[in-house]
């Protein structure tokens, strides 16, 4: 009779601490109700990110949310490069965002950050002054770094590259801060580029205002287009990729 008596005791004791543990979490297990930001926001405002989170939060309980999902959602919102989700008692959650840092404009409709990945910018205006690049899928970290090493190479001469295209079969162009386009092609890039250089320290940087564009895809010379005509002036007939 004892023994049962204990057993009995142990599992009533057990039902109890259940239904307590129960009520405990349904009271602890309450709305969300308040969102708090915080960050090094320079290009997007809190009332937007507010704005762009609440559906995830909408309809959500403080315990019962699944923080690691609600994470991969939120870094799907354009600028936020990452997020931590911290709870804070009794029904708010903290987010800690981490804003991207754009350094060009990607395919005309997205950026580029500084690791040369495209995210949106949505309706917020892009920064003024940012380089326009374009290329394939995926090849964002390629041409950003080609724009680099652009920038870099024609420091001492003077000139700015304001847009750069890399096209779906290879080849490359570039256009100068004056408006003028440079067409690279796909191979020898080098070699054209110091035709380039030599060609335009010796006698183009003259005539700038009054070139369309420059084609480098030939294998001695230059050709160049002029405002007012059709066909640019080249140097060489056999053109090459």
């Amino acid at each position: 009779m004892t023994r049962h008596s204990s057993l009995l005791g142990i599992l009533l004791l057990a039902l109890l601490l259940g239904a307590a543990g129960r009520t405990l979490w349904v009271w602890l297990d309450r709305p969300i109700e308040r969102v708090s930001i915080s960050g090094d926001l320079r290009h997007v405002s809190p009332d937007y990110l507010r704005n762009q989170l609440a559906p995830l939060v909408r309809g959500k309980s403080w315990l019962s949310v699944d923080i690691d999902d609600m994470r991969h959602s939120a870094r799907e919102i354009g600028w936020l490069k990452e997020v931590r989700i911290h709870r804070e008692w009794p029904d708010a959650l903290r987010f800690e965002l981490e804003e991207q840092q754009p350094v060009a404009r990607w395919n005309d409709d997205r950026l580029l950050n500084t690791q040369g990945e495209p995210f949106k910018h949505g309706p917020v205006p892009a920064p003024e002054g940012l380089p326009d690049l374009s290329g394939p899928p995926e090849s964002g970290p390629e041409v950003l770094a080609y724009y680099d090493d652009l920038v870099s190479r024609f420091t001492d001469s003077g000139l700015g590259v304001s847009q750069l295209r890399l096209e779906a079969r290879g080849a490359w162009r570039f256009q100068l801060d004056d408006g003028i386009w440079v067409m690279l092609g796909r191979t020898h890039r080098n070699g054209r580029l110091q035709r380039f250089e030599a060609a335009w320290s010796r006698e183009l940087n003259d005539w700038a205002s009054h070139i369309r564009y420059i084609d480098l895809r030939y294998p001695n010379g230059v050709a160049v287009a002029w405002h007012g005509e059709t066909e640019p002036v080249e140097e060489e007939s056999s053109q090459e990729g």
